[in-house]
């Protein structure tokens, strides 16, 4: 799967959002530079964000941009079709269904493609902004996965490799 640096950017941004979305709004120019974003182009992202519902904007001096929703309840795969359209890799899924129907010389290869494009899709739906923030707002079965590794390689903890074979 490829997402575009327009879909990364607005992944960033959102993600920005989601750490600060109890503190208010935040303006662009704030959101651009702690996240290192071109803050003209971070303009027309939020406006199209804001378009579809997904953040609001707060005009004055406390003006900026917020979420609308918690971030538990915005998911990776709503900011991605927003921004670069269909997940799958290769077509969408009833585009790849028709190929499964039409190409039977190739239908194992277009199975293939089809349960890759699902398994992108599922993961992309079922993760938040909230699980993708680590300990501030939850975690990704993935996520937890390496904060354990990583915590025992702080903690001096190294993993035990048995291997089969006789004794001495």
């Amino acid at each position: 799967m490829k997402i575009s640096q327009k879909g990364l950017y607005a992944l960033q941004a959102m993600m920005m959002l989601a750490r600060h979305y109890d503190q208010g709004a935040i303006r662009i120019r704030d959101i651009a530079y702690e996240e290192g974003l071109p803050e003209k182009f971070l303009e027309l992202i939020l406006l199209e964000m804001k378009n579809a519902r997904m953040v609001e904007s707060v005009r004055g001096a406390k003006g900026g941009y917020r979420l609308r929703r918690p971030p538990a309840e915005i998911q990776l795969s709503e900011i991605i079709r927003l921004i670069d359209g269909p997940l799958a890799p290769f077509g969408d899924a009833e585009q790849l269904r028709g190929l499964i129907d039409r190409d039977a010389e190739h239908r194992s290869l277009y199975r293939v493609f089809l349960d890759v494009r699902d398994a992108a899709a599922k993961i992309l739906e079922n993760t938040s902004l909230a699980d993708i923030l680590g300990g501030s707002g939850g975690e990704s079965a993935g996520t937890r996965k390496k904060s354990r590794k990583k915590k025992n390689k702080e903690s001096g903890i190294l993993p035990i490799v048995l291997q089969g074979g006789k004794n001495g």
